[in-house]
């Protein structure tokens, strides 16, 4: 079993307000204890602060809690955002962010620090001055309000493992460490059997013919690692299924994931509605994996 917390993910922009409690009693029914704060129920809560104390609601009416969370993302909200205006809000909403999740009881949350193929009018080491710079600044409401940042492993050249361990060289507070991603990491390695995989286009569009594969992605980040979103793949996009469908090595993964010595929760990044996958089955599949 797994001595941390397991989180459930679920895409709940998918779901009404009424369907919502159903879905957290489906995941406790099938022995679920605690779930995702997601991007989207954060985003949810800035529109409408009243949800907060809503959802505190509905996930201690049936013995669940949240436990980690996904700030909000994409190229208007990411680190390496280099339009000013741009930043000056994205900075606020990552703030109102963290201030959400830790009034839901989180103290831990996943930040992407961006992909570089969006601003292709920057040096890489440009892109990585506007990360750090933006870092600085989130850092120092992370620490007020007690959470972890964990910035997360992706397939551009911005945010490979070696990328995230220069960044975690300038902080060395606790409040930054690295959240690992299994299906971005699974797609850095068996995307070179693709010749259209999602890692060759991204690494492509920075004029780089050939991305450098990568099979130590976890035993690189493993000493900063506080959360993990685990989901399958079969390497050449980020499809987000079930364990065990796609090809990873999950006995290898779990064995090194339980090494890691700041790992605070295990998440469930499979995305039910996506994929089709049964609540029952993905409870079922991080049962199993516990096991290993």
């Amino acid at each position: 079993m797994f001595k941390v917390p397991v989180t459930f993910l679920f895409d709940f922009e998918h779901t009404t307000d009424a369907m919502r409690p159903y879905i957290m009693h489906e995941f406790a029914a099938n022995g679920a204890k605690h779930l995702v704060l997601t991007d989207t129920l954060i985003s949810m809560v800035m529109q409408n602060p009243g949800l907060s104390s809503q959802l505190q609601k509905e996930v201690a009416s049936f013995g669940l809690t949240f436990v980690d969370a996904h700030a909000p993302f994409g190229p208007a909200l990411d680190l390496i955002c280099p339009d000013p205006a741009l930043r000056r809000v994205g900075a606020l909403r990552r703030k109102l962010a963290f201030n959400i999740a830790v009034d839901l009881g989180v103290d831990t949350i996943a930040v992407h620090v961006g992909n570089d193929s969006r601003v292709l009018n920057k040096s890489i080491e440009r892109s990585m001055e506007l990360i750090v710079s933006a870092l600085d600044d989130a850092l120092a409401e992370a620490e007020k309000l007690n959470i972890v940042i964990c910035i997360e492993n992706i397939w551009f050249r911005s945010n490979t493992p070696e990328r995230l361990l220069e960044i975690k060289a300038k902080f060395p507070t606790e409040y930054l460490g690295f959240c690992y991603d299994s299906g971005h990491a699974n797609l850095m390695d068996k995307g070179r059997h693709y010749p259209d995989s999602s890692p060759r286009a991204a690494w492509n569009a920075v004029g780089i013919a050939e991305p450098p594969w990568e099979n130590q992605t976890l035993e690189k980040m493993l000493p900063h690692i506080v959360n993990c979103h685990l989901h399958d793949n079969d390497g050449s996009s980020d499809q987000h299924r079930n364990i065990g469908h796609g090809n990873i090595d999950w006995k290898h993964i779990i064995g090194l994931l339980k090494t890691a010595p700041r790992l605070k929760n295990i998440q469930s990044e499979v995305i039910p509605l996506r994929t089709g996958e049964p609540i029952r089955e993905v409870c079922e599949a991080f049962q199993r994996l516990g096991a290993l």
